[in-house]
């Protein structure tokens, strides 16, 4: 998952489950991620236009970054916001 911070740039700041189709040019190709936190294994990632908002449940943990340590859970596509309206990312 991603979102916007105040100058416009997308950062990572939690995982899902598996997602379809790759988009090229992604602003994230060849990055790698941790799979969880204090694990050395990386994440499988598939680059996706940010596009979509949905409502997610999560718990309290986040990473020093402030990166939602445990996946999110789903539980609604949001159609009626775009990217422009989540509230910005302030990393820790």
């Amino acid at each position: 998952m991603g979102r916007y911070d105040t100058g416009g740039h997308l950062h990572y700041v939690g995982r899902t489950t598996a997602l379809a189709a790759a988009a090229a040019d992604h602003p994230w190709t060849g990055w790698s991620f941790s799979a969880g936190w204090g694990s050395r294994q990386t994440l499988n990632v598939t680059l996706v236009e940010p596009e979509l908002v949905v409502e997610v449940g999560v718990d309290v943990a986040r990473d020093a970054y402030g990166r939602w340590r445990h996946p999110a859970r789903w539980y609604r596509a949001r159609p009626d916001l775009t990217p422009v309206d989540v509230p910005t990312f302030t990393p820790s």
